[in-house]
């Protein structure tokens, strides 16, 4: 069995939980409370379960939305900091097994590169999980810069994980089975990936990293399509002075979270580099065991499955 570094682990913070319950409406009660139970636990259980997937360190971060669905922005900076307060706690009692992603007040953009700061310096975590648009505002917008920049002054990832969009497409009206994790989640992070890309966001700030789940969300089937139509179409400018695939090659690495399937990881590989393809399992709302399988048994050579299963992790988060 490899050892694994996973990336996309969750959990839940007090005070924090009333904003996780919408995103589980409509699941059985039996399964909310087995995950309640998973999110809320440090010790036995999670632990007991990494051990059996081989996972020697789990980058622990907060089950979405949080304070990205909070009105109050205010609020939201101080419910963010007390939830990354609660987090080193429990790293701390933990401190070889666990790392940490932070927790942002995107309504606040100076705020939430202040307390990405100090949850780097003072706290020790490995750099922040973003869960999609904060009340219809982008990463892309301008308003964020002052965000990016500190991103990449500190030589950390920020970890885009699927949110709800705004409003519903009309797509998904009378079809409730695709919203959410089935397809409507990774439609909303792809595109916010793609705004970034086509915004300039890179371009400007080309030392900064994202971190997409899912094997990219779709964007390494179509890096050949993204260029075509930008050289049909638009063709290079200011803001993009390369074509997508350079963006997305250079500053967004991809996690196997939720996508334990040989042929979409080969075409990762092939399309972004074994460089920029980390494992994850997605605990507890992906299965452990078989994000172990998967990782142990797909066919790839040691070397690669190595850098794949923690390798590449260690290089990005550096971790020692």
């Amino acid at each position: 069995m490899v050892r694994k570094i996973a990336l996309e682990e969750h959990f839940l913070a007090p005070g924090l939980v009333p904003h996780w319950e919408p995103t589980v409406a409509g699941i059985p009660d039996a399964v909310v409370a087995r995950l309640r139970r998973q999110l809320t636990d440090f010790d036995d259980e999670r632990l007991r379960t990494m051990d059996e997937a081989g996972v020697s360190r789990a980058i622990l971060s907060l089950a979405g939305p949080g304070v990205q669905a909070e009105p109050d922005a205010g609020r939201a900076v101080d419910l963010a900091a007390a939830a990354n307060d609660f987090l080193a706690a429990q790293i701390s009692r933990h401190p070889t097994r666990y790392g940490g992603f932070a927790h942002l007040p995107m309504q606040n953009p100076k705020a939430a590169a202040d307390e990405l700061e100090r949850c780097v310096r003072e706290l020790g975590m490995q750099g922040a999980m973003i869960d999609g648009q904060t009340h219809g505002q982008y990463l892309d917008e301008p308003r964020n810069d002052v965000f990016w920049e500190r991103v990449q002054a500190l030589d950390v990832p920020i970890y885009l994980h699927p949110a709800d969009p705004e409003a519903e497409y009309a797509g998904f009206r009378g079809q409730p089975k695709l919203k959410r994790a089935t397809w409507e989640w990774t439609v909303e992070t792809a595109t916010h990936a793609l705004r970034l890309v086509f915004a300039g966001t890179f371009e400007k700030f080309p030392g900064a990293k994202l971190v997409l789940g899912h094997l990219g969300e779709t964007l390494p089937y179509l890096l050949w399509r993204f260029d075509s139509r930008v050289s049909a179409l638009y063709g290079l400018s200011e803001q993009m002075k390369h074509l997508p695939s350079f963006y997305i090659r250079r500053n967004i690495a991809l996690t196997t979270s939720g996508m334990c399937s040989a042929e979409p990881l080969r075409c990762a590989i092939d399309a972004m580099g074994a460089d920029s393809v980390m494992f994850s399992v997605d605990y507890p709302f992906e299965d452990s065991e078989v994000a172990r399988e998967f990782m142990d048994t797909t066919p790839l050579d040691a070397a690669l499955r190595e850098r794949i299963a923690h390798g590449n992790a260690e290089r990005l988060l550096k971790l020692t």
